[in-house]
């Protein structure tokens, strides 16, 4: 879907609604209050038909958000596997210059994608990592409070390194070398190699003078970062082009559409944010030639209706509009 319309008039808070759909905060990383229209305050809802489920996420004022499946309460985690949807937003346009945290954040949203038990080892490890943490903080000496929280931040977090790694093998095995977007050599690094169960125990258990010194955790999976380098150049993602660097971005995305769409021959869900835009004419059309290729479902948005004309009818061209501070949306044709 092409989806059109002035700066402000709502496009991007409908890819904003299907992104949602996932585990997690959705495309903005925005918490629950925040999407509260104001001033009415009235709190909002979603509702959607996804991979044969009924899903509805609710919030209202003072309250967290909470997911229905099939009309009974679920976990947020319990998206990630009824729904792949992936997405390209312009604040990802310095993800190669910024901090590693953001990083980190792109390459677990793929690992997601490919491996939905990676959400809830996440949160298990970085709810241990915070109760070590406060224990560092209160100065405890006591070695067993911190043995079990070690125990078990050392399991999760060899398996989020496992589970990382396993995502930038298919990511890299399913770039096109040959494909109007460049290929990227992809590696995860730390600041140490305790990446085993072992290793990481061990790490966690010698380093608490230096953690509590620090007052935080600097050993684990929550320190690793993602580099990319531009094969084509051998040049690190942080020093290309503007340009080059959302080539790459866009290359990764396809990258792991592809890849999902290898494993069962579904593909994820595209949300493509003011993507058209920044590319020329020649690799706008490669975009939608690819993005025609994987099939699925993708929402485009821009401001210029004329960017998406090489889509024709293998779109539905959607307009919307901003009147009295409410969105209006209309099908025409392209």
């Amino acid at each position: 879907m092409a989806i059109h319309g002035d700066n402000g008039a709502g496009k991007t808070n409908l890819l904003e609604a299907v992104s949602l759909l996932s585990p997690g905060r959705g495309m903005r990383r925005a918490g629950a209050e925040e999407i509260i229209r104001r001033p009415e305050g009235i709190g909002w809802k979603v509702s959607a038909t996804l991979g044969g489920h009924e899903v509805e996420l609710r919030a209202e004022p003072g309250a967290p958000r909470t997911t229905a499946i099939d009309g009974k309460p679920a976990p947020q985690v319990a998206l990630a596997r009824i729904a792949r949807i992936l997405w390209l937003v312009p604040s990802m346009d310095r993800l190669w210059l910024e901090g590693a945290e953001g990083r980190r954040r792109f390459l677990d949203r793929m690992t997601l994608s490919f491996l939905p038990d990676h959400a809830e080892g996440v949160l298990t490890y970085e709810k241990a990592m915070r109760d070590r943490n406060r224990l560092l903080k209160d100065g405890v000496r006591d070695a067993r409070w911190f043995e079990a929280l070690e125990v078990l931040m050392a399991r999760h977090g060899a398996a989020i390194h496992a589970r990382r790694t396993d995502a930038l093998a298919r990511l890299t095995a399913a770039q096109d070398g040959d494909g109007p977007f460049p290929t990227a050599d992809l590696t995860l690094t730390g600041p140490d190699d305790a990446t085993t169960e072992d290793t990481l125990r061990e790490a966690l258990a010698t380093g608490r003078g230096r953690d509590m010194a620090a007052g935080r955790t600097l050993t684990g999976p929550h320190r690793a970062d993602l580099t990319a380098v531009y094969a084509a150049k051998g040049m690190e993602a942080r020093l290309c082009s503007t340009g080059e660097q959302k080539a790459l971005l866009i290359s990764l995305i396809l990258a792991n559409a592809r890849a999902l769409r290898a494993e069962d021959g579904t593909a994820p869900i595209l949300l493509l944010d003011e993507v058209a835009a920044h590319l020329d004419a020649d690799r706008r059309a490669a975009l939608y030639g690819e993005l025609l290729g994987i099939g699925g479902q993708a929402f485009l948005t821009g401001t210029d209706p004329r960017l998406f004309r090489e889509l024709g009818d293998a779109a539905r061209h959607l307009r919307v509009t901003d009147g009295a501070g409410e969105s209006r949306t209309e099908e025409v044709d392209p």
